[in-house]
């Protein structure tokens, strides 16, 4: 069995991001990264469907230590996986990859201080054992198996091609054809501009409507300062500009609700014309940011809609036919290829299965540490990023955390760290672990999750200003962190006032 100091899983985004953290910071510990799929890149390697791009800007979904060099600030998917890749081969953590190795469960021993990680390896069908002292899970938010899809009354009748955005076939021909994209999430926005010049016509078929921004997929400012300031300098200051912006906007959603509403309608009456019903196509009947805001590059799907060869529908499905769908109002819509954008499958730790001291781990009934780590689990930090922003912001966060909790742990001689309430704690109030977000996807299975309290630490607020404060400068010895499990070596702390003295 081999052993590691720390075992990240996943090497997508958030797992190739946690090496170099690790890399950097805590240079003399092991580590592995387990791998499901035989590539790198998570999101970015396994979504292939037209079009398929970020939907917020790079400079806050790229890494805080690496530059995002390109002049498109909202990038296809191509472009951000060479960056994943390009980051894990210039610190050299893509030698630390062992793909086609799908982590299981793991079983906690504290007479070990030691997580036991079962994997299955995909290529030969053999379980592969693993043993490290600290477990990071960077497996992203949804199931790799399968997205989600509604059952559809009549779907066997459909005699053409039924298609889910995560199972893409790269063969699909759509030129002349007729599409209709059941969704209006950010990938149905995204499919329907991008398919529009190759097929007769596609129809975006939602339930409800969603709220819409257009924005450039180019900063110029970004671009300027990288003209005139040195690479990481320019960065750092679009960096900073882009997260002062957003966290504005969502909190101006909270604030004056009305008011950004009306912002966001007026803009999307310019692009469509005085004609356009707006207010069925394109007005929820939900708050902005209630649910997640979906960026349009350039225009892209209005100017789709004004050519013709896109249009909305806003209706219910009554059934599939033999032809296309019928809706609830009696009207068909014809279709040759259907595609369900209709979301994902939300998991809690990559589907795996946890164990400690002999006992089943049930996430639902603990309490989420600081977003990140759970009441009474040692030595085991997840990656959870953001709805309301980018999600590399909080990776970055909880990354430096890992480190700064591994290096603690070196200085003080203890190898096992766990968060158990106090008993000022105990009579907190449970709230969801996602707060004030109404979307399906998320709502789905949020009983499935740790729950949090009314105050730090036992809190995720999803809040990039609030965590960097709580995360990166709040203290490590909290009095909710319990340390234990001496190690048998001198601690680095003591060995150091050793030599001083």
């Amino acid at each position: 069995m081999e052993y590691r100091d720390v075992i990240i899983v996943g090497a997508g985004l958030s797992g190739i991001g946690a090496a170099v953290h690790l890399h950097k910071t805590c240079p003399g510990k092991s580590y592995v990264i387990l791998e499901g799929r035989p590539s790198l890149g998570g999101t970015w390697d396994l979504f292939r469907y037209p079009g398929v791009r970020s939907d917020s800007d790079m400079h806050t979904l790229g890494y805080r230590f690496k530059p995002w060099r390109e002049a498109k600030a909202i990038a296809d998917g191509g472009s951000i996986l060479n960056y994943v890749k390009e980051t894990a081969a210039e610190y050299g953590v893509d030698r630390h990859i062992c793909y086609q190795h799908q982590a299981t469960k793991a079983r906690w021993s504290s007479a070990d201080a030691a997580w036991t990680v079962e994997t299955l390896r995909k290529d030969s069908g053999e379980v592969v054992r693993f043993k490290c002292n600290f477990l990071v899970m960077c497996a992203g938010y949804y199931s790799y198996r399968q997205g989600y899809t509604p059952e559809f009354e009549g779907r066997e009748r459909f005699r053409g091609t039924i298609v889910h955005p995560q199972q893409w076939p790269q063969d699909l021909s759509y030129s002349g054809r007729r599409v209709v994209v059941i969704g209006s999430g950010a990938t149905a926005m995204t499919l329907v501009p991008a398919m529009a010049k190759d097929v007769a016509h596609i129809v975006m078929l939602q339930r409800s409507p969603t709220y819409v921004v257009s924005l450039p997929d180019t900063d110029v400012i970004a671009n300027a300062l990288r003209a005139v300031l040195p690479e990481r300098w320019a960065y750092a200051v679009t960096r900073w500009k882009n997260v002062a912006l957003q966290q504005f906007v969502y909190n101006r959603t909270r604030t004056q609700p009305e008011k950004v509403k009306a912002k966001l309608l007026e803009r999307v009456r310019k692009e469509l014309g005085p004609d356009y019903d707006v207010a069925t196509h394109f007005t929820p009947s939900y708050n902005p940011w209630d649910q997640r805001l979906c960026l349009v590059p350039n225009s892209d799907l209005f100017a789709a809609i004004r050519s013709g060869k896109a249009s909305v529908v806003t209706e219910q499905i009554e059934c599939f036919t033999e032809t296309g769908i019928r809706l609830k109002s009696g009207k068909e819509l014809a279709a040759d290829i259907i595609v369900t954008a209709t979301g994902l499958n939300l998991v809690v730790l990559g589907e795996m299965q946890f164990v400690v001291e002999g006992a089943p781990v049930d996430f639902a009934q603990t309490w989420t540490y600081k977003g990140m780590m759970y009441s009474g689990v040692p030595n085991l930090v997840s990656t959870f990023g953001y709805i309301n922003a980018s999600w590399t912001l909080r990776a970055d966060l909880t990354s430096e955390y890992v480190c700064r909790l591994i290096n603690h742990m070196d200085e003080t001689g203890m190898r096992q760290v766990v968060p158990r309430l106090r008993e000022m704690d105990r009579n907190m109030p449970a709230r969801p672990w996602i707060d004030q977000f109404s979307s399906g996807y998320v709502q789905r299975v949020m009983h499935r999750f740790p729950k949090q309290g009314d105050h730090e630490p036992w809190i995720n607020p999803q809040n990039y200003a609030r965590d960097k404060k709580m995360i990166r400068f709040g203290p490590i010895e909290d009095g909710a962190l319990v340390f234990s499990n001496p190690a048998t070596v001198v601690p680095r702390a003591v060995e150091s006032l050793a030599a001083s003295g």
